[in-house]
């Protein structure tokens, strides 16, 4: 069990039935009435926020999100299937479980499956993502001065923005949090 009061960032607990982490937290001792925890918790499965203010004292149990490092596989019809690194079983993974930045892995590129009780929720992919450019438009010599983006497809079939001095073949590293372009890989 933990109390409100024992809460930090990054902190899961259950309430209700959810499954929520703190992202937030405030504790807060007003001039008149009692002190309480102000928090922002992120629901774990959904990942829907809400703002709650709790009292200090009360007590939730603490929740254990496992996270287990896996190699991606493949796709196949709206299952995108693991492998343990550890044991080599396959995982499949349903596509409603996997978060919008997963566009962004390929192949043989090593994430983390986010597991509560047994139960896959969400799958954690790197923050940066070394990726070739398929489609795009030809650069020119010298289009380095403005902050001017043109789209472009990697090899993963994403579209991303990226500055006009790109050109197919290159390779570049994304930031997968923001979707966003970072810089030219050699």
């Amino acid at each position: 069990m933990i109390s409100a009061g024992e809460f930090r960032n990054g902190v899961t607990f259950e309430q209700d039935g959810q499954v929520l982490q703190v992202v937030e937290f405030q504790h807060v001792k007003p001039g008149k009435g009692a002190a309480f925890v102000r928090t922002k918790t992120k629901n774990v499965i959904t990942g829907s926020v809400v703002e709650t203010s709790y009292n200090p004292t009360a007590k939730f149990p603490q929740a254990f999100i496992e996270r287990k490092e896996v190699t991606y596989s493949y796709e196949d019809g709206g299952l995108y299937h693991f492998m343990d690194n550890e044991t080599y079983d396959d995982i499949p993974v349903s596509a409603s479980d996997v978060p919008e930045n997963f566009k962004f892995c390929k192949e043989n590129e090593v994430c983390k499956l986010l597991s509560y009780k047994g139960k896959v929720f969400s799958v954690e992919i790197p923050n940066f993502i070394e990726l070739e450019v398929t489609e795009t438009e030809p650069g020119f010599k010298g289009n380095t001065a403005t902050n001017t983006l043109k789209p472009a497809k990697v090899e993963t079939g994403a579209e991303i923005r990226v500055p006009l001095f790109i050109n197919e073949g290159d390779k570049i590293r994304i930031d997968t949090r923001t979707g966003e372009y970072m810089e030219r890989v050699n």
